[in-house]
Formats: structure tokens, C-alpha cells, sequence
């Protein structure tokens, strides 16, 4: 029923929008809009008024859509002028058609509560945990393992299974003598690691359809009556199943249970421009915005990992979906389209890795672009029967948003065209373009500062786009022209850098830059040249300069800074018990990672007790921490490396020292049993400035990045970027650190 008054309510604000207006009252009718969305924005309740808020803005956007089609379009023009005249086009209609779709997507967000499990643990599901890996070192996989084995459930209700997808028949026996040496040693390492921890160890024949297969070829071996699936570097919190489970026992047509994506370190574009610890990751946006909000038209999809699923849907769907490279979002779709359920839990229950460097952050948007281009040309939600409408529109926009680098490219290379070549591509007076174009852009940008500016500021949604557009554009024609071509690639993770370097991905964005100076320079003469036309050149000028902005803030992306630490630490805010010799110190965990971690100790006369260079026991005193036989937290061995005076009492700084697997559980139980750290980071981050001070903070960041690479250039010309002066560190960590 809200679907069909939806689009009623669509239809409405088209046919308003198509009455023929004078120019006078249509400016007169924008400025009178604008002002209604500013007056909401800044006194309105959120909620309260959200969907008129839309409504008001979407009214501009559609009128300066009729407006673009039926009077802009350069229909009299030589070819030359009327193919970049009708792509602008083409790729001004497809923005607006994702503008529309996204805000029907996200227009209501729900929010499940968590249903509680039974008194009677026997009456708890039991439950297959799946942790596929493909060529993930033992470390890693040690982690992932323990803290699914240590979240908090009825151990037989409870069965970890590693799926090796390295350790392969075909693997061990490949042609290459080499190869075949390492899969047989890998294989044996892991097993004899899983059967030491007490999770079973399943590998096949083939490493037939990637991790489609590898979950397959366990989900036909096993039993359990949900299967819950994480990536090797994706480590539950103890309460994962506490937050997931109850949901299937409320809903018996439930097939999936989603939850965040939160990970530990940050991605290039955060690292490389130090916003990690200012602003909310790229991917915050999704999952605090658009998945809830596709939740609530029964939307939300599997994202390959953090997730719960009904085996007896599964069982029906024969299994998971493996046509395409992205089995998860084609795995949802087939189980939505047989009638069943989905819910989203918004709480970050996971800590994972993102990929380190922008070559590997490029492979892995690769996949996810080519795997939702093969979903919509193998199985199309337009035409899948069982899906409703919301879902269809869900579902598109989920697949047509990867679409992006095309339109993006044709957003910076525009006005170039009209630069360089005069080609009135774009047909409109000055006029016009105030009273159409200027209130439906910002109609657009305040729709989307209204529903995304706690997760994303301006211009860094854009500012991603560029940094993909050449990239993965190249890849979608790919897989256009052939859709099955298409392999599926494990991103690596938990890489380290020691020096900076330009990023091998850099040359084509440096070419657009190149472009867009050039640009500039050209459009600088012409306001000269032609005053008559000055008012257009300023606008076009206008139009490239902010691409510019955002092409000069990728420089300081493309420049890879150096990344030392393997794993990223965390806050954790736990308290622990640090024992030396006969000597018990209280302390907190203030921060940890998979390695080592910082204790903060009230009491200054630690500094007396604990050197630098001892080897002590830390042993964490609450929340999951795994208990010894006789009741007492059990402890793990730490070198301390480091003891520092401040704020009245000792900083502690260590590595972890296990030398068994119960030091192994401890060392994980420290950094991943509570989630509530990753809930704080998350609100922390979250943006609370205006469009205008976001605006303003990425001009100084593209001013910043653009000055940094510019003395880095000259710098590696004159010495070794290996070997960097002191001077240059410090205005490197001053960059970083400051922005």
C-alpha cells in the first residue's frame, strides 16, 4: 500500500511540476521553496517533517528535469555539438533518476529491536558458523576463529567451520611443483590450527565459483538450522549471535539477518588524507543510512559477511547464489523473490580490515561494480517475478549506482568541451539557468546533507566517485561486452608501507587534473577575450573549478603515505590486571590491536614496578573475557616496551607474548569481545556541521592536499623519498594529523 502511494504521490508531483509557468513566477516559486527548506531544516523536527522535506525538493528537481528535456537539449546542432550535448544529458537524467530512487529507498529507516532469546538455552537454534578464506596467513584466521568460538552461545548449540579455499585437491596437486608445495603445507597448517582450536576444517576438490562454491560445497556438509558467515578478516563481538538470533525465532519466514560492516583501520582515501579519526568512513553512509532505509520495504540484502541466514530458505534456494561474483547481493535477491524476509540490525557487531592501499581498494570496488553489472544483466529485478515494486526499486538502485564512473566522467569533461571548443552543448540563457538549474542543485544538495550529512560532508562522495571513475569504468565496459569474463579476486589486507610513493592508479586522474588546469587557464582568457559571454563563462568556469577541487583533492589520495603498523588499534575502555612477579597493578585497556596494546595505570607508583623490557601478565577482569578453571581471568604474557608518566598516573605500553592457545583466546577477548568501543567511534565521528563549514573544511583539505603533493614532487626530485629529511616528516605528520 506505501508503495502504490508513493508512486501516486510521483505521479502528482510530476504533473505539478509540468504546469507551464512563466519565468518570473517560476524564480519567484524557487525562491519561496528554498526558503521552505531552509526554514524546515533548521526548525523542524527530523522525522517529523522528512518526507515533505523530500517532497519539497524533489518538486524542484523533477520541474528542472522538463524544463532540461523539452528546452535545453542542442536538437539543431552538428554531431559534434549534439553527442556531448545528449550524454551531459543522459548523465544528468541518470543522477536524477538515482537521486529519486535513493531518497524513496531511504525515506523511512527502520529499526528492529533486539528480540530476546529463550530462557531454556535448549530451545536455542543451533548454529553453523561459516569463516571461508582463500589465501588469508594463519594469524589472521587464528583470530577470525577464536571469537567466533568465544561469542557467547550453548556450546552445543555452536559448531566454527574454517572453509579452505587455498588448501584444494586441485591446489595441492597444480602443475606448478612450487604451488602445489605451499597449498599441501598451508592445508596441513590449518588443519592441525583447526583441530587445536575445536572448529571442523572443510575444503573440495575445485575451487569451482569462487566463495559461492567454497560456502556451498560446507553448506551441503553441514547442519545447523542457521548459517552465519564471516570473512577471514571480519572478527565477531561475544554478543554477534545475542543481537541476531532472536530475530529468526520471531519471524519463522526470515531467511537473513544483516549487520554493519564497521572495521578498524581506514581505507586510502581516509589514510592518505588523514580523516579517519574527523569524519565517518565511505562505507558508514550505507550501512547507517541505506540499508536501514531499505529495510524498511523488506530491501536489505546479504553483504558476503556479518550475517545470519536460514538454512531451510537456503535449502530451498538450492543453496547460495553463484552466476555472478557478487553471491551475496544475488543470493538475497532470489530468496526475496521467493517471498521471504529480511532484517538489518544496525549495531556494529564485526571489526574488520579495509584494504590499505588504492590499488587494492580499486580491485575491490572492481568486483562489487562487475559483480552488480552481471546481477542486472543475468537477473534482472525489473523482471524477477515475486519481487514487489519497493524491492524492484530497491534493488535497482543498488545495481544502477555502479554506473557512476560513466556519469561522473562526463561531469568533468562538460565543461572542458565548452572551454576548449565554445560547442554550446548545454542551451539555456543566464536567466534560465538561475531560475531552473540553481534551486535544483540546491535542492539536491540539501536533500542529501538532510539524509546523509551525519555519515558523509560535502564533496567526499564526490571526491570517491573521481577517484574510481577511470578505473572502474574501463571494468564495466568489460564486463558489458562480456559478462561472464568477469573472475572473482580475494582483496589482501593487513598490508604495511614503508615509504610514500604515487599510487599506481594515479596517471589517469593525473591526466583529468591536467585537463582541468588547462581548463581553468582557458576559461580565465575567455572572460577576458569575450565580455558579451562573460556571465556564461562564469558559470561553466564556476562548474569546472569544482571539479578541479575535487580532482586537486585526490592528489593527496593518490600520494600512498606510509603505513607501518600491520594491524590497527582500537580503543577498547577495558579493566585489567597487570601482575608482575608477586605484585598485582590495576590498570584500564585504553586502546589494543592484534598485537600489542596500552594500559593506563591511576596509580603513579606503577612506574617503580614495571620496567621497560619485563615480561609481565595482562589478564582483562570483565565483559567476555574467558575464565580459567578456577573461576579467575585467565592472562596472557606481555613485554612491556614503553612506560610514560601522565595526567597523574603511567602509560603502559606493550606486545602480546602467547605461548598458548588459552593466551591466544585472552589476546582476542581483549580487542573484539566488546562492541561498544565501535558503536562510540562511530557516533564520534559522526558529522555535525553545517553544508557550508563541510564545504569549507574540503576546500582547506584540497588546498592542503594539493600543496603536500607539490613538495612531495619537487622533494623526490632532489633526494630518495625512502630516506626523508626530518623536516619532511614533521610537515608529512602535520598533514596527516591535521588536515
Amino acid at each position: 500500500m506505501t508503495s502504490i502511494l508513493s508512486v501516486i504521490a510521483a505521479i502528482a508531483l510530476i504533473g505539478l511540476a509540468a504546469l507551464p509557468f512563466s519565468l518570473a513566477i517560476n524564480g519567484f516559486l524557487s525562491v519561496v521553496l528554498i526558503t521552505v527548506m531552509v526554514l524546515v531544516k533548521v526548525l523542524g523536527g527530523r522525522e517529523r517533517w522528512r518526507i515533505f522535506f523530500v517532497l519539497v525538493g524533489l518538486f524542484l528537481v523533477t520541474r528542472y528535469l522538463i524544463w532540461r528535456t523539452t528546452q535545453t537539449i542542442p536538437l539543431d546542432a552538428d554531431w559534434g555539438t549534439f553527442i556531448p550535448g545528449v550524454l551531459l544529458y543522459g548523465a544528468e537524467v541518470y543522477t536524477i533518476i538515482m537521486l529519486l530512487i535513493g531518497f524513496f529507498a531511504v525515506a523511512r529507516p527502520c529499526r528492529w529491536p533486539t528480540p530476546p532469546l529463550p530462557d531454556d538455552p535448549e530451545q536455542y537454534p543451533t548454529v553453523d558458523v561459516f569463516v571461508p578464506s582463500y589465501n588469508e596467513d594463519r594469524a589472521l584466521l587464528l583470530t577470525t576463529l577464536t571469537a567466533c568460538q568465544q561469542m557467547r552461545y550453548p556450546r552445543s548449540k555452536l559448531r566454527v567451520y574454517l572453509l579452505d579455499d587455498g588448501g584444494t585437491d586441485e591446489k595441492c596437486h597444480a602443475a606448478d611443483p612450487e604451488a602445489a608445495a605451499a597449498a599441501r603445507a598451508r592445508r596441513a597448517e590449518l588443519q592441525a590450527m583447526a583441530q587445536e582450536l575445536g572448529c571442523g576444517y572443510i575444503t573440495r576438490t575445485r575451487n569451482e565459483r569462487a566463495k559461492a562454491g567454497n560456502l556451498n560445497n560446507a553448506f551441503w556438509q553441514t547442519g545447523g538450522d542457521l548459517v552465519a558467515v564471516f570473512d577471514a578478516d571480519h572478527v565477531p563481538s561475544a554478543a554477534f549471535l545475542e543481537y541476531t538470533v532472536g530475530h529468526f525465532l520471531t519471524d519463522p519466514n526470515l531467511f537473513l539477518v544483516q549487520t554493519p560492516h564497521f572495521f578498524l583501520n581506514s581505507d586510502p582515501q581516509e589514510r592518505n588524507l588523514g580523516s579517519f579519526a574527523r569524519q565517518n568512513s565511505e562505507h558508514e553512509m550505507f550501512y547507517n543510512t541505506v540499508q536501514p532505509g531499505l529495510d524498511n520495504w523488506n530491501a536489505t540484502f546479504f553483504c558476503g559477511s556479518a550475517a545470519v541466514l536460514s538454512r531451510a530458505a537456503l535449502k530451498e534456494a538450492g543453496g547460495f547464489s553463484g552466476k555472478s561474483i557478487t553471491e551475496d547481493c544475488e543470493t538475497a535477491l532470489d530468496l526475496h523473490a521467493m517471498g521471504y524476509t529480511s532484517r538489518y540490525v544496525s549495531t556494529p557487531l564485526i571489526a574488520g580490515l579495509q584494504p590499505e592501499t588504492l590499488k587494492t581498494f580499486l580491485t575491490q570496488r572492481t568486483r562489487w561494480a562487475q559483480g552488480m553489472a552481471q546481477i542486472f544483466i543475468f537477473n534482472n529485478p525489473l523482471l524477477k517475478r515475486g519481487l514487489s515494486l519497493a524491492q524492484r526499486l530497491c534493488y535497482m538502485s543498488s545495481m544502477i549506482f555502479w554506473l557512476f564512473p560513466f556519469a561522473r566522467l562526463i561531469m568533468v569533461l562538460a565543461p572542458l568541451i565548452f572551454l576548449f571548443t565554445g560547442a554550446k552543448i548545454y542551451v539555456a540563457g543566464v536567466d534560465e539557468f538561475i531560475v531552473h538549474t540553481l534551486p535544483a542543485l540546491a535542492a539536491v544538495l540539501m536533500i542529501s546533507h538532510y539524509l546523509y550529512g551525519a555519515y558523509r560532508p560535502p564533496l567526499v562522495s564526490e571526491l570517491y566517485e573521481f577517484i574510481q571513475c577511470t578505473y572502474l569504468a574501463r571494468a564495466l565496459v568489460q564486463v558489458i561486452l562480456h559478462p561472464k569474463a568477469p573472475k572473482f579476486t580475494v582483496t589482501p589486507k593487513g598490508e604495511s608501507m614503508d615509504t610514500s610513493h604515487l599510487s599506481p592508479a594515479a596517471a589517469p586522474l593525473l591526466g583529468l587534473n591536467a585537463l582541468m588546469v588547462v581548463g581553468f587557464v582557458v576559461a580565465v582568457g575567455r572572460l577576458i577575450e569575450q565580455p558579451d559571454l562573460r556571465d556564461v563563462y562564469a558559470i561553466v568556469s564556476t562548474w569546472n573549478l569544482i571539479n578541479l577541487l575535487i580532482g586537486l583533492a585526490a592528489l593527496g589520495v593518490l600520494l600512498e603515505r606510509p603505513q607501518r603498523r600491520k594491524m590497527p588499534r582500537t580503543a577498547v575502555n577495558r579493566p585489567a590486571i597487570l601482575l608482575n612477579a608477586d605484585t598485582e597493578v590495576a590498570g584500564h585497556v585504553v586502546d589494543a590491536s592484534a598485537t600489542g596494546a596500552r594500559i593506563f595505570v591511576a596509580d603513579p607508583v606503577a612506574v617503580s614496578i614495571i620496567s621497560p623490557g619485563d615480561l609481565i601478565r595482562l589478564a582483562p577482569t570483565t565483559y567476555g573475557a574467558p575464565q580459567s578453571d578456577a573461576g579467575e581471568p585467565d592472562s596472557v604474557a606481555f613485554e612491556v616496551i614503553g612506560v610514560h608518566t601522565r595526567n597523574g598516573g603511567t602509560d603502559i605500553r606493550g606486545r602480546y607474548v602467547p605461548r598458548t592457545l588459552a593466551e591466544e583466546r585472552v589476546m582476542v577477548d581483549i580487542v573484539y569481545s566488546d562492541h561498544r568501543p565501535w558503536i562510540a567511534a562511530t557516533r564520534e565521528r559522526r558529522e555535525t556541521s553545517s553544508f557550508l563549514a563541510g564545504f569549507g573544511r574540503f576546500v582547506r583539505l584540497s588546498l592542503a592536499a594539493t600543496a603536500f603533493f607539490i613538495r612531495w614532487t619537487l622533494s623526490s626530485r632532489r633526494q630518495d623519498d625512502s630516506t626523508p629529511t626530518r623536516a619532511r616528516q614533521r610537515r608529512q605528520e602535520g598533514f596527516v594529523d591535521g588536515g
